[in-house]
């Protein structure tokens, strides 16, 4: 599919209209800060999570009592989105419901996706409208993968940084489904130095405590990542690949044992009639 280019004299992003992806950063001295998907370590870049944000048992949600079939992160990332407004340096994405949609989300509804470069810095914005007539629930989230080691920092120690200095609870998944007993946390003082192990037994789960802002970095190359109205975070890698993702949600997987109702998922969002809700994340290129 074509991409959308945008940028300034600092950065430059490219744009997929399938899933309104991202598919590269590049800043001005030609290096490249997001992952490049190659499927040989996993094929995503920066997808969208919506209408669900990880697995549903058995693969199926439940909606006022009819089940459904939803594959693992809902259906927007393989969906194709409509360019909606672009300039220089912003461009917009819309996905609307439709037929296809209806057949397993039945809810009339807008997801809208803005990517913007304001100096070193990219943000993406995505904005849900309920187009229905009734309560809609959804979660979102983002998982954007940046490259591990970032550019120049090959053989140093890599850490992620809380700002808000946190030692949030630990969360793991069992089946892709959230297993409910909480863990130790791996930061201390809101630091977390980076190995391949920690990802052994795939993502790790912070549904609380993490706060809205961290610094992934080494030495003096850094990205400030911060999330907007995304109270649940989680960090992912497959052991030895080099890329870890930075994903900031509204709504995590299902529960071990848990119901497959999609308005009973933990942290689930529920939009009234009308009503439209914003959630977004910042990458600010630091070094």
């Amino acid at each position: 599919m074509r991409l959308t280019r945008i940028g300034n004299e600092h950065v430059t992003v490219e744009v997929s209209p399938l899933g309104s992806e991202m598919q590269s950063i590049v800043t001005s001295d030609g290096q490249s800060w997001l992952w490049d998907g190659d499927a040989a370590f996993w094929g995503g870049r920066s997808p969208v999570l919506f209408p669900m944000v990880g697995r549903a048992p058995n693969d199926h949600v439940s909606i006022d009592g009819q089940r459904y079939p939803m594959g693992q992160h809902g259906f927007a990332r393989r969906s194709e989105f409509e360019l909606a407004d672009s300039g220089a340096d912003f461009c917009r994405f819309e996905l609307r419901s439709g037929q296809a949609s209806h057949s397993i989300y039945p809810f009339a509804f807008l997801l809208a996706l803005e990517h913007r470069v304001v100096g070193r810095a990219v943000t993406v914005t995505a904005e849900v409208t309920n187009l229905d007539h009734r309560p809609m629930p959804f979660g979102i989230g983002f998982h954007p993968a940046f490259v591990w080691p970032l550019p120049g920092c090959e053989g140093l120690e890599h850490k992620v940084v809380l700002e808000n200095g946190g030692e949030p609870a630990l969360m793991r998944l069992s089946g892709g489904l959230v297993r409910l007993d909480k863990l130790p946390s791996p930061f201390r003082d809101g630091e977390l130095v980076l190995d391949p192990d920690l990802f052994a037994t795939d993502a790790m789960l912070f549904p609380e405590g993490a706060g809205a802002g961290l610094r992934y970095g080494a030495g003096d190359k850094a990205i400030r990542f911060t999330w907007e109205n995304l109270p649940n975070f989680a960090l992912w890698s497959k052991p030895g690949a080099p890329f870890v993702c930075l994903e900031p949600w509204h709504g995590t997987a299902a529960e071990v044992g848990g119901s497959d109702d999609l308005a009973a998922r933990p942290y689930g969002e529920v939009l009234g009639p009308g009503a439209t809700g914003r959630y977004g994340f910042r990458v600010e290129l630091v070094g």
